[in-house]
């Protein structure tokens, strides 16, 4: 897999400004929309783990500089982390005290089985060729422990919006958006068990209103991104 990857031996762009150029019609940053996600992975646990979220280990597959990994520390048991790239790795390690990175080839995690409560990866699978797809979650599955958590984020292709700001981000120029349907048959195809579906960003603004909106919509399919997360069985 990292063969066909850009970032496993090219250094890593800059992906704040990347994004925040490619959402700046939106007036919001990144980490707006960062913080978000990380939210919603916490509520999957709450609602889903039997431990709930305070007591989850998880990691975040793809993780990147590890941006989002400022709105989750302290509110789970245990972050790790990894990515293609070693010089994103560096930039995390340094940003973010306390989580364990590693840099991997993209193939095999480098975990035992079933090491961890939730699995989770956060708009990467459309960086990913479709042809991978099926490992990329299979490896996810022997990852997550039997009882466990595989939570995937992902961008929204029906929502307007959303292809604009792919279509500006350079990040992104060979994204391959997949919907929330293709990544279900994905994961009961590998065999988790989908327990939740959520549409997020429907109004991306910093006010108790519009987060009140957010949550009265998460089932409507028209929100900028969406989260799948599936169970792997006992």
């Amino acid at each position: 897999m990292s063969d066909s990857n850009r970032w496993a031996n090219d250094e890593y762009p800059d992906y704040r400004k990347d994004v925040d150029d490619a959402i700046g019609f939106s007036g919001l940053g990144v980490d707006y929309f960062l913080k978000g996600k990380a939210d919603s992975a916490i509520a999957l646990l709450d609602r889903h783990s039997s431990g709930g979220a305070v007591a989850a280990s998880c990691l975040d597959i793809g993780c990147g500089i590890g941006a989002m990994h400022p709105a989750l520390m302290g509110r789970v048991g245990r972050l790790d982390a990894v990515d293609l790239s070693s010089d994103a790795i560096q930039t995390a390690r340094s940003a973010n005290r306390g989580i364990e990175y590693q840099a991997y080839d993209g193939g095999r995690l480098p975990y035992a089985d079933g090491t961890f409560d939730m699995t989770l990866t956060v708009c990467v699978m459309h960086h990913v060729p479709p042809a991978d797809w099926p490992a990329f979650v299979a490896e996810a599955w022997r990852v997550t422990r039997p009882g466990g958590l595989f939570a995937v984020f992902e961008h929204n292709p029906v929502n307007p919006l959303t292809r604009l700001a792919v279509l500006r981000c350079p990040f992104d120029h060979d994204a391959v958006l997949l919907g929330p349907r293709k990544v279900t048959q994905l994961l009961e195809h590998q065999g988790f068990v989908p327990v939740d579906r959520e549409f997020l960003f429907f109004v991306p603004l910093k006010y108790g209103w519009a987060k009140r909106i957010d949550t009265a919509l998460s089932r409507v399919p028209i929100g900028a991104q969406y989260v799948v997360c599936g169970r792997r069985p006992e």
